[in-house]
């Protein structure tokens, strides 16, 4: 078999790039792909088409005018001008960001969250009874109601606590309602001065560069003299600075358009609040005291039932027990009515005691006659021999 692999030398002079043509390639997996020239170029190229361009066509024509009378009074060779330039504009900017800042911290509802809490926890133990034994049970009843009614007035005067704080915060929450249409108010006119302030700035800036700029070099260089290039370089460096402050107000204009979105959230958040504590009022708090009113009424029917029930009980075990006592009455009375003054027992065991006495009698009798004849017998034969033996004697 002819082996067909080639071994013939091979002369390079990047031998990591020949290296790696020939060795298979290893999967690469990432989560950040990286893009090519032509991709960034294409995403620039989208977010430059999206971006807003700053021109006098957002401005009414009276606001033109004053853009345009405004930037020829500007003199951006005056260094203090140029330092307090849309200075006060962003002054009240940066006061609005701070009171945004303190719009948006977290509103103090703890004082509800405790109240809520304890009314849960009242609603909770609301209408429980003790488990007791039925005995003493009409002793009881009255106890129990009176602690519900108890319980039922600590829990309504709970909700109207809880009413009072909910309403105290509905009305501080529609103060900053009001407050923070005011503000959105003053931040448009603001962000609309800054708008203005940026574009007599440029349109003074365009001037000064395309046409006093020039001036000045053009006179520098035919003149050639120091003081002239001196001034046409100080003019070059008035630009650039007033350039940067134009950019510092852009970037506070740019503040006061995110601040917009910001004062309508908290607004919102703040009217939604607003909306769920009036909820509360018309619909949860009126709920909760029909509820506890209902709970009440509920009870009272379930005592008054349960108290009917023990009525019912205890007349059906008295009836029950009357009911045994005259069946025994009545059956022993029946029983004696129809008994006989003596009974027949009685005669029958008085009748037989009477012939074993008569008998007695008559047997005591017999033996008594018999006796007595025995005796007469005998009497008679001491007679004789009485006789007999006084005769012997006189003889």
């Amino acid at each position: 078999m002819t082996d067909n692999t080639d071994f013939t030398p091979e002369l390079t002079l990047t031998p990591d790039t020949a290296a790696a043509a020939q060795a298979p390639q290893a999967p690469n997996l990432t989560l950040e792909p990286t893009l090519t020239a032509e991709d960034a170029a294409a995403a620039q190229k989208a977010r430059d088409e999206h971006a807003v361009k700053l021109d006098e066509s957002q401005l009414t024509d009276a606001e033109r005018k004053m853009v345009n009378d405004f930037s020829e009074k500007i003199d951006i060779t005056d260094s203090n001008m140029v330092l307090q330039y849309g200075a006060a504009a962003q002054k009240n900017i940066a006061s609005f960001s701070e009171n945004t800042l303190n719009s948006v911290r977290t509103k103090d509802l703890g004082e509800v969250g405790d109240a809520l809490a304890g009314l849960v926890g009242e609603l909770q133990n609301f209408g429980q009874e003790e488990k007791k034994g039925v005995f003493g049970f009409f002793q009881k009843k009255k106890n129990d109601l009176n602690a519900m009614k108890a319980q039922y007035a600590k829990a309504e005067t709970n909700v109207n606590k809880i009413v009072e704080v909910l309403e105290n915060h509905q009305v501080t929450l529609m103060k900053d309602v009001a407050m923070l249409d005011q503000m959105y108010e003053l931040n448009t006119k603001y962000y609309k001065e800054l708008t203005m302030y940026i574009l007599a700035g440029k349109k003074k800036l365009a001037q000064a560069q395309n046409e006093e700029l020039p001036k000045l070099v053009a006179q520098a260089e035919k003149s050639g003299l120091p003081e002239d290039a001196q001034r046409a370089n100080d003019y070059a460096a008035f630009c650039t600075r007033f350039e940067k402050k134009l950019h510092d107000l852009e970037l506070t204009r740019m503040i006061s358009i995110q601040m917009a979105p910001q004062i309508r959230l908290v607004q919102n958040n703040d009217t939604m609040m607003a909306e769920k504590i009036q909820s509360s009022l018309v619909n949860t708090i009126p709920l909760w005291k029909s509820q506890m009113v209902l709970a009440l009424g509920v009870e009272n029917s379930r005592q008054a039932m349960e108290a009917q029930r023990a009525v019912t009980d205890m007349t059906n075990d008295l009836l029950r027990k009357n009911a045994e006592t005259l069946k025994v009455g009545t059956i022993a009375t029946a029983k004696e009515s129809e008994r006989g003054i003596v009974d027949i027992e009685t005669l029958q065991n008085t009748n037989k005691k009477l012939i074993e006495t008569l008998d007695e009698v008559m047997k005591i009798q017999a033996e008594g006659r018999t006796k007595r004849r025995e005796a007469e017998a005998e009497l008679g034969r001491i007679e004789g021999e009485l006789k007999q033996k006084l005769t012997e004697i006189n003889l």
